[in-house]
């Protein structure tokens, strides 16, 4: 409830006990007038008294009412609020922000006798080392192919396709990530990182600095089977 509601119901409060005080003494006062009162001079007085004392009354209860929605409010406020938390960590929220964009594509190197193929394509195992080495360097949020990551993502090879959530994904690949662009592009370029070694097989590789990148909000399943909530009730701090 804001301040000022509560401030008009001590007022209300207020005036509401010194009516009834007035009036008390005002009759403790003064018993031998009373018989001299005519009843009907009493009645009025007594029926704009009660009037006056329903009428508080009222206002007190309409005030008290506004109160308990105030803080319901608030409450649906903080929830809101956390939800929306934990949302934006969970990753079920598009985000955008500084950061850098990460492009790898197979390597175009003639292929000699005798050579095995695959040593020039980007495979699952290199997308997921250089996601790793953004992670490590601070990175906010990433996603592959507009697929976004989150803690029960894959990055895995089916037969001659990469399946990023359960949806093959093909080359060029682009991996976007948000964090501090210099941090995040040093990382990858530090010495003996692994697009240092994929430079090795002609892997292609380009990461470019952004002032401001989107990373899609992830859109598969996140329900859980087995997985339940440990209870801390009764737990020591």
């Amino acid at each position: 409830m804001k301040q000022e509601a509560r401030i008009s119901i001590a007022l209300v409060c207020i005036v509401l006990g010194f009516m009834v005080a007035v009036q008390f003494k005002t009759t403790a006062a003064n018993p031998g007038d009373l018989s001299t009162l005519r009843v009907q001079d009493l009645t009025l007085q007594l029926d704009k008294v009660s009037k006056e004392r329903d009428a508080l009354a009222e206002e007190v209860a309409s005030m008290r009412e506004q109160l308990k929605e105030g803080s319901e409010d608030q409450a649906a406020e903080v929830l809101r609020q956390q939800l929306a938390k934990a949302n934006l960590l969970a990753g079920l929220e598009a985000v955008k922000g500084p950061g850098v964009v990460v492009t790898l594509a197979d390597s175009a190197q003639p292929l000699q006798p005798g050579e095995n193929p695959n040593l020039y394509l980007v495979h699952d195992e290199d997308l997921l080392k250089v996601v790793n080495e953004l992670r490590a360097a601070g990175a906010e949020a990433v996603c592959i192919n507009e697929q976004r990551l989150v803690a029960t993502s894959e990055i895995r090879c089916a037969g001659t396709t990469i399946l990023v959530n359960t949806t093959k994904i093909a080359p060029p690949f682009v991996i976007k990530a948000i964090g501090d662009p210099a941090v995040l592009e040093s990382s990858l370029h530090i010495k003996g990182g692994w697009l240092e070694t994929l430079e090795i097989w002609g892997i292609k590789s380009q990461v470019q600095r952004v002032e401001t990148v989107e990373v899609p909000a992830y859109r598969g399943s996140l329900a859980f089977r087995y997985a339940q909530p440990v209870s801390t009730k009764g737990t020591a701090n």
